[in-house]
């Protein structure tokens, strides 16, 4: 790993800026993907082509025997990051918008500071840290009440708590990284993980397939895969190792505006005013609960787990 940037450079803002990018177009091709494609469909596909795109890279860094070496812990890891997730927002977007569904995904970091406290980390309990837990969930319950509610009543109701069992997930995931895998690659962890998910639920899509997709379906599932899922975890780990792990995930803060605006721009969806309120208290509130209020970062120590992907 080259040394640590004291401040970002051109070439880190420009890092950084694809993956708030990268990150934040997940929705909108999961979004058009449903439209044609059964949620299995749409998670086998995305994970074997990722596979297949980033095993030549797991390769060339020798990643993969390390993984395979901790296989357990690497398809608990898939199963927690990859195999509920994708299908949960698969077939919550055929009820919510995309950019709804960006936002919620954007409290993973208020459930991982749950989460750590539970561990016993009682850095939570810090007054910046603690009033951001509280504005980030009055956030969420605000959204829940108007842009929710609207969304489908009782269906966007149930989507909307499958949504948020993903942010768990999400939040669960980096402990098992953390504490199981540590020192493994996060490259083989990945690869392996995606092909595991993709296998397994290839046979569940060619049974829950019953349509021909249509080609702008096809094409946001392959946009998914190569761009959010190949490409963004290859320049994800060229921002770590510009920039440092610390400070690395910042770009998830800006993932939800992404979202919101290109299911705006693009799907035609509406901005109402309960989303107005409750976005910037989310996004207030997570920055508080995982930062404290500050931007200064610890030096690095290590392979960073990996951040929501969406």
């Amino acid at each position: 790993m080259t040394a640590t940037l004291s401040r970002f450079d051109g070439r880190a803002w420009l890092l950084f800026s694809a993956m708030a990018v990268l990150w934040g177009m997940p929705y909108l091709f999961i979004s058009i993907a449903v439209e044609s494609l059964s949620p299995p469909a749409v998670v086998a596909g995305r994970t074997l082509i990722g596979a297949l795109l980033l095993l030549p890279f797991a390769l060339r860094r020798k990643a993969l025997r390390p993984a395979w070496s901790k296989l357990g812990w690497v398809l608990a890891f898939g199963a927690i990051e990859m195999a509920g997730p994708f299908l949960l927002l698969g077939h919550a977007e055929q009820t919510l918008p995309s950019g709804l569904t960006g936002l919620l995904v954007a409290t993973v970091p208020l459930f991982a500071a749950v989460i750590a406290f539970t561990g016993g980390d009682r850095a939570v309990l810090r007054p910046a840290r603690l009033i951001g837990l509280i504005v980030g969930f009055v956030g969420v319950g605000i959204i829940v009440a108007g842009p929710g509610l609207a969304a489908g009543g009782t269906a966007g109701l149930i989507a909307i708590g499958e949504v948020l069992l993903v942010a768990l997930c999400y939040a669960i995931a980096p402990f098992i990284v953390a504490r199981q895998l540590k020192g493994v690659p996060a490259l083989g962890t990945i690869t392996l993980s995606l092909a595991a998910v993709g296998v397994f639920y290839l046979p569940i899509a060619l049974l829950t397939q019953h349509e021909p997709p249509t080609v702008r379906s096809s094409l946001s599932l392959v946009a998914l895969a190569v761009l959010c899922t190949a490409v963004a975890f290859i320049v994800f780990f060229a921002l770590i190792d510009r920039v440092g792990p610390a400070r690395a995930p910042l770009f998830t803060y800006v993932n939800p505006v992404v979202a919101i605006l290109l299911g705006v721009l693009i799907l035609g969806e509406q901005i109402t005013i309960g989303l107005v309120i409750g976005f910037p208290l989310v996004i207030a509130g997570c920055w508080l609960a995982a930062t404290g209020g500050t931007l200064r970062s610890k030096p690095p120590s290590g392979d960073l787990p990996p951040v929501a992907s969406g």
